[in-house]
């Protein structure tokens, strides 16, 4: 099935802070590094899973708000359905203060995944996950999600069949998106605490799947 991207809303932006050099194109070393880790990936010296496994430990320092809402939608149906039908107010449910003017749930199943970009700027769910990665906010992501995300996904280490129908969803100073990932296998005996361990903060974004239980960052 084709990609295809969505942008429902007039891409207004708010107060909200955004990196300065945001419209910047790549500099050398961030060019250099890219094509490092491409030659070490095509070599075979590392895989696309290696890479992001790594990533998901540099950047885990105790779960975020939205690993919360997450785990406990994998655990009850009922506050599934109701994050999915109002994901700002299944937030406040859980005592979680959002700060976005709205919010919504998107839900990867066997046939579809989302993926998360702001085309203009860098809005990001911040009262949900902090600041965004570097990658989130740069030129080269924002326009490349777009036009190639499978090809993006790749370089994260997701590699879908053409089966799976990728849905790219543009961000707004009013409206932000999270993704409700799908629960990874053999984590079905995990308490909440324990699942929400499982989802790094790239899995709000469609940048990245669960952690697989027996790999669950230290």
């Amino acid at each position: 099935m084709a990609d295809t991207n969505q942008h429902p809303h007039p891409h207004e932006h708010g107060p909200h802070p955004t990196r300065e050099d945001d419209d910047l194109e790549l500099t050398a070393a961030e060019a250099k590094f890219l094509a490092f880790k491409s030659l070490l990936m095509e070599k075979g010296v590392v895989t696309p899973a290696e890479i992001q496994a790594r990533m998901a430990v540099n950047q885990k320092s105790g779960y975020h708000h939205a690993a919360r809402m997450i785990a406990k939608a994998w655990t009850d149906p009922a506050y599934k359905a109701r994050l999915m039908d109002d994901a700002k107010a299944a937030a406040i449910e859980l005592g979680i203060e959002v700060t976005e003017a709205k919010l919504v749930a998107l839900e990867n199943t066997p046939e579809r995944h989302n993926l998360v970009v702001c085309t203009l700027c860098s809005c990001y769910p911040r009262s949900l996950l902090g600041e965004p990665p570097a990658w989130y906010v740069s030129k080269a992501y924002r326009s490349r999600a777009v036009r190639e995300p499978r090809k993006v996904l790749r370089e994260f280490g997701l590699d879908f069949p053409d089966s799976v129908e990728i849905m790219v969803h543009d961000s707004n100073a009013d409206l932000r998106y999270v993704v409700v990932p799908m629960q990874p296998e053999g984590s079905e005996a995990m308490t909440e605490g324990e699942l929400a361990g499982l989802v790094t903060r790239d899995c709000v974004v469609g940048a990245a799947l669960p952690t697989e239980p027996n790999r669950a960052p230290a």
